[in-house]
């Protein structure tokens, strides 16, 4: 069996220093805002060369806390793309504001920069982007839109450590990089995790306190706040992994080639450019008979996984805010990708093995 992903596997390379690091927090005797995130917020800051980082409790605790520090009129709209994972949207619902959904480009997946001018009315005051799949979205046009239309900018780099748009990170172009560190990420931790990045000495103080009940000095509340913190060990084990970061990257990126080269142009494969540094969180083809497909490989031992199988325009919860809207290029999508075994626990040999599946198919 080769499945999809093997957390343990992935992991087992950094057991020693991950035993390490915990028998240290176990002596500090320190479990919440401690040392180990006060060093990884350093760490992770400077990996991206930001000014800050804030660690908090998952990725979508930390596009809320973004939107948050925005302080945006209640009902204000933000602009969102159709083919993305639901914690997007429900980040926007949960502040009170307007997800409004804008297709993405059939070919990279990501918002398309073409179609967001026609979605702004005087009600837009942000735009959320996310970088699907590990690529980065076309930020040159996007930051043209933002500065034209006067609008902030939130990255959803949950699916994108350390992937780049000519030359530079991801999250380092708005006014927050939201991140994840799931145990499934590219940088991964052994439970729940995220990080907010920002270069605004106000909106790094903000964050603070809305992670920690509104407080910046304890029991002392200046706003409404929140009690979501990023934890002495999460942050203790990420920062064991985020040196690997980038030739745990390298490894996806050398599985990616191999699909790219060897896999039958019966499939839709992802786009690559000179301008993007891909991270491959996610390595997905697209197949017209994609259930079909899904079964014929687990029926020969080899896990996938669907991103997503329904767009959140067709998700219940959401059912009020587009019941009667359409996205057919979100459609499209969802009905067709599959996501195959490309992570760091993959060996090469292992992905010509499914590649060889996949051709015989």
């Amino acid at each position: 069996m080769i499945p999809y992903e093997n957390l343990k596997r992935l992991n087992e390379s950094f057991e020693d220093e991950f035993k390490a690091r915990f028998n240290a927090v176990i002596q500090k005797g320190h479990y919440i805002l401690g040392p180990q995130l006060e060093l990884f917020e350093q760490e992770f800051a400077t990996y991206h060369t930001a000014k800050y980082c804030v660690g908090v409790s998952n990725g979508l605790d930390a596009i809320i806390l973004a939107l948050r520090a925005l302080d945006l009129p209640p009902g204000s709209e933000v602009i969102v793309p159709s083919n993305t994972y639901i914690a997007t949207v429900l980040a926007v619902v949960a502040c009170g504001l307007v997800p409004v959904l804008v297709e993405p480009d059939i070919h990279t997946y990501n918002i398309d920069p073409a179609k967001i001018a026609g979605a702004i009315t005087p009600h837009t005051k942000a735009m959320i982007v996310v970088h699907l799949y590990g690529k980065m979205c076309d930020m040159d046009p996007i930051m043209a839109i933002k500065q034209k239309h006067d609008l902030y900018l939130i990255e959803d780099c949950a699916q994108a450590h350390g992937a780049k748009y000519r030359n530079k990170l991801a999250g380092t172009f708005g006014e927050f990089g939201a991140f994840s560190f799931y145990p499934t990420k590219n940088l991964g931790a052994l439970g729940d995790g995220g990080a907010v990045l920002c270069n605004d000495d106000g909106y790094k103080d903000t964050l603070l306190q809305l992670r920690n009940y509104g407080s910046s000095r304890k029991y002392y509340n200046d706003i409404v706040g929140y009690n979501n913190r990023l934890d002495e060990m999460q942050a203790a084990f990420l920062s064991v992994k985020l040196p690997h970061l980038n030739r745990m990257n390298a490894h996806r990126n050398k599985l990616a080639r191999l699909y790219q080269d060897h896999l039958s142009s019966e499939y839709i494969l992802p786009v690559c450019d000179n301008d993007y540094a891909d991270v491959f969180h996610i390595y997905n083809i697209r197949h017209k008979q994609r259930d079909d497909l899904q079964q014929y490989l687990l029926n020969k031992g080899i896990g996938t996984v669907i991103h997503y199988p329904v767009p959140p325009h067709r998700q219940k919860a959401l059912k009020d805010l587009y019941d009667g809207k359409e996205f057919p290029i979100a459609d499209e999508i969802h009905n067709t990708t599959l996501s195959v075994p490309c992570s760091f626990c993959h060996t090469e040999d292992e992905i010509m093995e499914v590649i060889g599946a996949l051709n015989s198919y």
